[in-house]
């Protein structure tokens, strides 16, 4: 499948590029100027856009079957980023998507998104705004999945063992997964269908019994 990541040189980005590229799919790599890519991403059609510029997006949309969106606003002392990437950026992409014909977008959200009282709120009322990029994508008659992940680690070791905990939107309020989890759960969404039009909550935990996707929603 021909696929696109926005936000491919982030630390949730790269990796759910990489795990694509594992099983195969064609990936297109949406990032800023100026970003870095690990090696691991040498090879792969790389685009360096404004999620700010209509045509910009349109153009490295075109052709693609599927769209992850693992863009986030960054820790800043801009308290806009949130309202700018989270939502102005999401709701771009979703349009974006329309226009040209996208047919699938999995967008990684976050845990308590839509939540007023967070103390995640107070960089930004990211929170919010989340939720507000959520609501455009679930409006937008394609075929989307939301990811709310937990709390973001980089553990690479050690989660081979590891089970994801899975839930319906608004169920879980704490715990951690590391990105690389996250990662192949959205590389999972692709072929389930039954994860079409839900919001997926995820952590993980070793006591927790590795289980399909299928299986668990």
């Amino acid at each position: 499948m021909k696929v696109a990541i926005s936000g491919a040189s982030g630390k949730t980005g790269y990796r759910i590029a990489e795990e694509a590229i594992a099983k195969g799919h064609e990936v297109t790599l949406i990032v800023r100027p100026n970003s870095i890519l690990p090696k691991s991403l040498e090879g792969c059609r790389r685009l360096n856009i404004s999620l700010f510029n209509k045509q910009e997006l349109d153009d490295s949309l075109n052709d693609i079957e599927a769209l992850f969106i693992a863009t986030g606003a960054r820790p800043s002392i801009d308290l806009t980023g949130p309202a700018k990437i989270d939502s102005i950026a999401v709701i771009n992409q979703v349009e974006s998507c329309k226009r040209v014909g996208v047919k699938r977008i999995i967008l990684v959200s976050s845990l308590c998104a839509g939540r007023w009282l967070h103390p995640l709120n107070l960089f930004g009322l990211i929170l919010v705004w989340k939720r507000i990029g959520e609501k455009a994508l679930e409006n937008s008659n394609i075929n989307w999945t939301i990811i709310r992940p937990g709390g973001l680690n980089d553990r690479e070791e050690d989660i081979q063992n590891e089970g994801i905990i899975y839930s319906e939107k608004d169920n879980q309020e704490d715990g951690s997964i590391p990105r690389r989890l996250v990662a192949r759960c959205c590389i999972d969404c692709l072929k389930e269908k039954k994860s079409i039009g839900r919001i997926i909550e995820i952590t993980s935990s070793s006591q927790q019994k590795k289980l399909a996707l299928g299986k668990a929603i």
